[in-house]
């Protein structure tokens, strides 16, 4: 969440995109849809290529979209509540801001309740991995024209004014850049033969939160616990979990091979 009271008007590299006669289109919102969008678009295709293109896989795909902007907006304002509590007469103030970490988390959740809900089994997370990393690539752009997610002062020759005057490390940039990485690697992941169900996802979560833990150590975040910040410990628990789940499915699998389940 951007605080407008902790920083100046024309905070951001180019917060406004382009205008569309005397309306500015936000950068933010513009490439966080545009991200939704090439998302879903490559999740349809995705399925369709495969020949998943059944309506299950439309019920998972809006269970994820409702639960990743429930998330995004509901774990924001957990962490923020004392802006919110401080400028609590200030609409501007509780919409601004999301956290693709709540996203990711909720997104995850959504699907599980739809799921759990119309009784369907089946997973469907080799196809949603690459969308979800293509998604958060193409979004993070819009955080970095915003001026949101920044890093913390650099002398690197690639540091960036964000409207202070000082140059600070473009977090986002590395962001997308390390989601670029992940999304060439699962979409050629995804056409090797004996993929697990399910195990680009699991693969996407533990790589993005043990990526996210790192580049926190640069992020201008406050340190909460043990010198770690809220989004670290969040991530070494999803971490543990991703982990965890790989490991007792992995268990399972090979004891019901050997006859022992």
């Amino acid at each position: 969440m951007i605080d407008s009271h902790a920083h100046p008007e024309e905070w951001g590299v180019r917060p406004v995109l382009f205008h569309v006669g005397e309306f500015g289109v936000p950068a933010y919102s513009f490439f966080v849809l545009l991200g939704l969008v090439a998302g879903v678009s490559l999740y349809c295709f995705d399925a369709r290529r495969n020949g998943r293109n059944r309506n299950n896989g439309a019920i998972i795909i809006f269970g994820a979209i409702a639960g990743g902007i429930i998330g995004a907006k509901a774990l924001e304002w957990a962490l923020n509540y004392q802006l919110l509590v401080a400028h609590f007469s200030e609409p501007a103030v509780w919409l601004s801001g999301r956290t693709i970490v709540g996203g990711l988390l909720g997104g995850k959740a959504g699907a599980l309740l739809v799921k759990k809900a119309y009784g369907i089994r089946e997973k469907r997370g080799n196809e949603i991995a690459p969308a979800v990393a293509l998604g958060v690539l193409i979004g993070r752009f819009g955080c970095f024209f915003r001026g949101c997610c920044y890093g913390k002062p650099t002398g690197w020759q690639w540091g960036v004014n964000f409207g202070d005057g000082v140059l600070r490390h473009p977090a986002q940039l590395y962001e997308a850049l390390f989601m670029f990485a992940m999304f060439l690697f699962l979409s050629y992941r995804q056409r090797t033969p004996g993929l697990r169900p399910g195990e680009l996802f699991r693969l996407l979560m533990i790589c993005y939160f043990t990526f996210r833990f790192l580049i926190e150590f640069i992020r201008v975040e406050p340190v909460v616990l043990a010198g770690l910040t809220s989004f670290q410990l969040i991530s070494l628990a999803v971490i543990l979990f991703f982990a965890g789940s790989s490991l007792f499915s992995n268990n399972f699998r090979e004891n019901l091979h050997a006859g022992e389940l």
